[in-house]
């Protein structure tokens, strides 16, 4: 019988939830069990494809083109699955789907209400993900902190699932903050306290009770945990500060968590197995070079609207034995001042993510520009790809005024323009081109080398694209356009042959870069920094 976890967080929101639910699920996979995931949301909107990235951080899109919270990433990061946009359950999405019914008919007769009906449809939601995915173990980690308003209709729900399901089926942890005062180097836990109380008032008494702390939690304050918490000493554990993120799952697992929870549900489990989670740590936090790179972003005042992007170059790192530093500039500076944009000579790479609108085109541009004349590695992605093509079409092939409709719908040359399809789209949410999407590369190009197969599949979030009208006089110049899709009226990469390193996705190769396997484009771009710092040949990938 499928077992449940649902973990909630105390005192402060980002308290690292999602890592810790990740760190869960390692531990018991390590142990021959199958875990999935969900993300419990409570915010009201449908899905987290229209909110800007300061708001919430990156939109993290499964192969099914679900928009979802980017904790999805980390758990598909640390387990090395493919979830689905039924693995995020937001407040919106549920109150849609049962006003929905109630306009159906589905409820005649009957008054609609927060119980039993909106946690009905919650429970039905999480039930399904346990049926689809045929997995042991599901867990299910609730947003936001608990006292939230917003939150309490799943804080019921998972309270009600004990009933259903049993205790020896259901399991909750939670995670709350324990902080150190300067002044007297104490460590107070007196916050969590409150927070147990505050969940205990729901309804809902914690089996397991996770410390997050800046380090280890001594045992006087394990002690008090314990005994204000209501469990047993060997049920609280710490998450401290560490170098990586991916080292969370092994401190817990040495203090005993894993071990704590099989035999909570009286799991017969093989002994755990991290080598090659280790393997990959140990490269992380040992690593023989270093390369620097400069990230131009919309959004470089949030590192966490890059986080995928951020954990796929870090994976490439740790591949070529090598630590990345990121640098993040808001692309307006070099609008602010252009002559900033030589600065980039210190910098090992020039990286250009995603973005919409027109705020801070230019400075993106001015940096590809500077890449390129001098031969700096880059990698764009999505925008960047956009932009890339943009920023050639006016200096090389003497476009002027070249631009994208999304920024400027009157350029007298659209070299990227509205996807056909999206034309009469009115909705914003959930009609962007998304998900999973084949990807044919041509021969003897970089982006085959890298992927070194003809078919590939990678997931997508744009509305525009190259267009077609300028593809003439684009490849006459010099450009590459290596990938497209299937019916070949996408471009999907784009290269410059003989450049150290110039290549650019309309994809998010990102999505699915993992721990020792990262996404090819991204280790692309890093071998090649790295060739290049170290005044070695271009990479052949071959």
């Amino acid at each position: 019988m499928v077992k449940y976890i649902f973990v909630t967080g105390g005192v402060l929101s980002s308290v690292g939830k999602g890592i810790l639910t990740s760190s869960i699920g390692k531990m018991l996979q390590t142990r021959g069990l199958k875990p999935s995931v969900i993300k419990i949301d409570p915010y009201v909107n449908v899905d987290a494809g229209t909110m800007n990235p300061y708001m919430h951080g990156e939109v993290f899109v499964t192969d099914d083109g679900g928009e979802t919270d980017l904790d999805l990433g980390w758990y598909e990061r640390f387990l090395d699955l493919s979830l689905k946009q039924e693995n995020n359950i937001t407040t919106g999405l549920v109150y849609k789907t049962v006003i929905e019914k109630e306009r159906r008919g589905n409820f005649l007769g009957r008054c609609v209400q927060i119980v039993p009906h909106i946690t009905n449809e919650i429970k039905n939601r999480i039930k399904t993900v346990a049926k689809r995915t045929n997995a042991d173990i599901i867990l299910t980690e609730v947003g936001g902190t608990v006292g939230d308003i917003e939150g309490l209709p799943f804080l019921e729900a998972i309270r009600q699932m004990r009933l259903k399901e049993g205790f020896k089926n259901t399991l909750y942890v939670h995670v709350a903050l324990v902080p150190i005062l300067d002044v007297t180097n104490e460590m107070k836990t007196k916050p969590l306290q409150h927070s147990v109380n505050e969940l205990r008032r729901i309804g809902i008494q914690p089996d397991i009770i996770i410390a997050r702390s800046p380090k280890m939690i001594n045992a006087e304050a394990l002690r008090k945990i314990a005994l204000f918490g209501t469990i047993p000493e060997h049920a609280v554990f710490c998450s401290y500060n560490v170098k990586s993120v991916y080292q969370v799952p092994l401190i817990l697992d040495k203090q005993g968590m894993g071990d704590f929870i099989c035999q909570r549900f009286g799991f017969k489990c093989t002994a755990q197995n991290f080598n090659e989670w280790q393997q990959f740590v140990n490269a992380v936090l040992n690593p023989e070079e270093e390369v620097r790179i400069s990230l131009i972003g919309k959004y470089a005042g949030l590192t966490d609207s890059y986080v995928s992007m951020n954990e796929a170059l870090r994976h490439s790192g740790a591949a070529c034995k090598t630590r990345v530093c990121i640098t993040y500039l808001e692309a307006e500076k070099f609008e602010q001042d252009p002559q900033c944009v030589k600065d980039l000579e210190n910098f090992d790479g020039v990286f250009v993510p995603y973005g919409f609108g027109s705020r801070g085109t230019e400075g993106k541009m001015a940096a590809i520009e500077f890449a390129r004349k001098n031969d700096i590695p880059f990698l764009g992605i999505c925008f960047g790809f956009q932009l890339a093509v943009i920023e050639f079409a006016r200096n090389v092939c003497g476009l002027k005024n070249a631009n994208s409709i999304e920024v400027d719908p009157n350029s007298p040359h659209p070299v990227i323009a509205l996807m056909p399809e999206q034309r009469g789209v009115k909705y914003k949410g959930a009609t962007m081109r998304l998900g999973s999407h084949k990807v044919i590369l041509e021969p003897s190009t970089i982006a085959y080398s890298l992927y070194k197969r003809k078919e590939i599949y990678e997931r997508h979030r744009h509305r525009f694209e190259v267009n077609l009208d300028y593809l003439k006089v684009l490849k006459e110049n010099g450009l590459c356009f290596s990938g497209k899709s299937i019916d070949g009226r996408r471009m999907e990469t784009l290269e410059l042959p003989d450049s150290f390193f110039f290549f650019a996705s309309q994809f998010h190769g990102e999505f699915k870069s993992r721990p020792g396997m990262p996404s090819p484009e991204y280790f692309g771009f890093i071998s090649a920094c790295l060739n290049k710092k170290l005044g070695k040949p271009k990479p052949v990938f071959s």
